[in-house]
């Protein structure tokens, strides 16, 4: 638990297995500390980007819970994160059935953090269905409860800020998420020091919006931070720093800068492909972003191919139906414009 506060889940996950095998042993596997152990696990792997591994953990635990009296904080717990991993892997509506379900129990044990930690969730449910209001109604909840039950300089605190500021992102109001993702920063950076993973994502977070805004030197200076962090902390081969060298290639090609734009895009595949395997989400929104990039240097055939390769990857691991998956076909659609002309 220690090493996953700190930022290495590379190491927490080490030393949980360790763990989960001693109390297997010694305490059986049907014991409330194997389900404890197999969350912090997940959260773990869930870091890594182990997903199907983290839902398997996540699952053991509920399936010991099921059975037990009390031990309702550590059964929302698991709602929680089960809803975290369906999220990621954009099944939304069973997310939200995880949340609502973790907030009853929450509400019903008068337990003010879990109860926190649901409506969080429900935030980012609403935000990924474009319920924008309804979102930033739960966040605002959360918030409060969190200062609350952990004071306003808790980490929590600025997971929610940080959340908040990705709901304005991703409405296009970044004037408005400025001030959050800002706070979401200065929060985190107070509480864990300028080397911790998570302040590289509120830094990486506060850098897409600043690019939105046209702040492109600033969003630059914190995107190269961020993927600095993330190499020191979690290895120079972590899907993160891919990610976040695909986010700087495209704030290249915004700002005009083709080469170093390609440079990048070309080294955030090839570290995400190593890091998460070839049909991962992620991989394909920076193939999508690396499309528009061919487009434009008239590389016709290099971004079809890209873009068929995005769709098809959205497709299978997120359904036809989830919004990405229609905007990347909708793109493709519009890329080659006389296939769509055929009766």
């Amino acid at each position: 638990m220690a090493l996953q506060d700190a930022g290495d889940p590379q190491g927490a996950r080490r030393a949980g297995l360790v763990a989960l095998r001693l109390f297997e042993r010694h305490a059986g596997h049907r014991h409330p500390d194997v389900a404890n152990v197999s969350l912090e696990l997940a959260l773990a792997e869930e870091a890594l980007g182990q997903y199907p591994a983290a839902l398997r953990r996540v699952r053991r635990a509920l399936a010991i819970l099921g059975p037990l009296r009390g031990a309702n904080e550590l059964r929302c717990q698991a709602l929680t994160q089960l809803g975290s991993l369906h999220i990621a892997r954009g099944d939304y509506g069973e997310a939200e059935a995880c949340y609502r379900r973790a907030l009853v129990i929450a509400r019903r044990a008068r337990a003010i953090a879990a109860a926190a930690s649901a409506l969080n969730g429900l935030g980012m449910v609403c935000k990924y269905t474009a319920r924008f209001a309804e979102g930033k109604a739960f966040y605002r909840e959360a918030l409060r409860l969190t200062q609350r039950a952990h004071g306003p300089h808790h980490p929590s605190v600025a997971s929610i800020l940080h959340n908040l500021g990705g709901l304005e992102h991703s409405r296009g109001c970044f004037a408005r998420g400025e001030p959050f993702a800002r706070r979401s920063v200065a929060v985190r950076l107070h509480a864990l020091g300028p080397d911790h993973p998570h302040v590289a994502a509120d830094q990486a977070a506060l850098a897409a919006i600043l690019a939105g805004r046209g702040k492109r030197r600033e969003a630059e200076t914190l995107y190269r931070r961020a993927i600095q962090v993330y190499g020191k902390a979690l290895g120079a081969d972590h899907w993160e720093v891919g990610f976040n060298l695909g986010q700087l290639a495209a704030l290249y090609q915004a700002d005009g800068r083709l080469r170093d734009a390609g440079r990048l895009y070309g080294q955030a595949m090839r570290r995400l492909t190593v890091a998460l395997g070839p049909r991962h989400p992620v991989l394909a929104m920076v193939m999508w972003n690396a499309a528009s990039l061919h487009r434009l240097q008239q590389r016709h055939a290099r971004a079809d191919e890209l873009l068929r390769t995005a769709h098809a990857i959205l497709r299978a691991a997120l359904g036809p139906k989830h919004p990405d998956t229609i905007a990347c076909a909708a793109d493709r659609s519009r890329s080659r414009p006389s296939q769509t002309r055929r009766p």
